[in-house]
């Protein structure tokens, strides 16, 4: 079989190779009492998308820092009784999508929320206010400033607001939730279950933002990691700051907060990606201590796994 990153049996026990802050979880617990602070002042208006079984809102809440955040939600009609309900996270820079995609979950009795993750593709506010370069990308926002201003920090903390908004939600059964995505979103879901550890069931899809130092070494600062090649050739041409920066990205790596989730996981890799490398995937699958399943393509890269989104509304109706 041929081979971008390390051979399968290599692989399930790969550890990773970023660097680990040694203040992590006290930095975790820091941000999580921050948002738990901000008054979310949601509010659901009806969208002009409606569809005879469902009923879509544009759902906005007040994120850390005080950006308005974005989602879509659906839920069904003249539902029984409270029901389950999913999160969806979008990849990078994109947008929560059109309604038709969320209909499938509404059909089938549960809640839906998909989230416009802020700066990118959708409707969701970046209040910005950071020290440094922001060129090409939000990996690379506030690693020049306190590390409590990196962006994806900010990102992290919606993901598990929006899942707590929806537990909250008078029609949703909070014990019966869970979360999805691919790419940036696959990264997404992982940061939600770990923030808010309620989620009982993730399914990530090769999942962005972990292992960059791995990244790097593989030469593989392409792409979605292209900034953080752009970040060295422009203000660390010498890399006179890499372990300094390798460490700061560790607050962001997915690798250290996967052993914060509880719900179980279902998680799709390719072996051929050369977008998020399998080895950065594995380095944060092997840390899950949850239960765990993997489901490998060995031919197929960043792109759509066949099968994999029929596994996920399956491993979803177990909610």
């Amino acid at each position: 079989m041929p081979l971008v990153d390390m051979p399968l049996e290599r692989l399930v026990k790969y550890e990773g190779r970023n660097p680990r802050p040694a203040d992590f979880d006290p930095y975790w617990d820091r941000a999580l009492a921050e948002m738990k602070a901000v008054d979310p002042q949601m509010e659901l208006i009806p969208s002009e998308f409606q569809v005879p079984f469902a009923e879509c809102f544009d759902l906005y809440f007040t994120g850390v820092r005080g950006a308005r955040i974005h989602a879509k939600y659906v839920r069904p009609k003249n539902a029984p009784g409270k029901h389950p309900a999913v999160v969806q996270f979008h990849g990078y820079s994109g947008n929560a999508g059109d309604w038709h995609d969320k209909l499938v979950y509404a059909a089938l009795g549960f809640s839906i929320a998909s989230m416009d993750c802020r700066g990118q593709g959708g409707k969701s506010e970046d209040t910005g206010g950071v020290k440094g370069t922001t060129q090409h990308g939000h990996i690379i926002r506030g690693l020049d400033d306190h590390p409590d201003n990196l962006l994806f920090r900010h990102i992290f903390l919606d993901t598990a607001q929006l899942a707590s908004i929806v537990m909250g939600m008078p029609e949703v059964d909070p014990e019966r939730v869970g979360a999805f995505g691919g790419s940036q979103g696959g990264a997404l879901s992982i940061a939600c279950a770990a923030l808010e550890p309620r989620i009982k069931r993730l399914a990530p899809v090769y999942p962005f933002l972990c292992d960059y130092r791995r990244v790097w070494e593989m030469d593989l600062a392409n792409n979605a990691y292209a900034e953080l090649k752009t970040f060295f050739r422009h203000f660390d041409p010498q890399h006179k700051r890499e372990e300094e920066i390798f460490t700061k990205l560790g607050y962001i790596d997915l690798q250290y907060l996967v052993s914060r989730i509880r719900g179980e996981v279902m998680m799709g890799v390719g072996l051929m990606d050369q977008v998020c490398p399998p080895s950065t995937q594995f380095a944060a699958y092997n840390k899950i201590t949850s239960p765990k399943t993997v489901e490998i393509y060995p031919d197929f890269g960043h792109e759509g796994l066949p099968g994999f989104p029929d596994k996920t509304v399956q491993f979803m109706l177990g909610l």
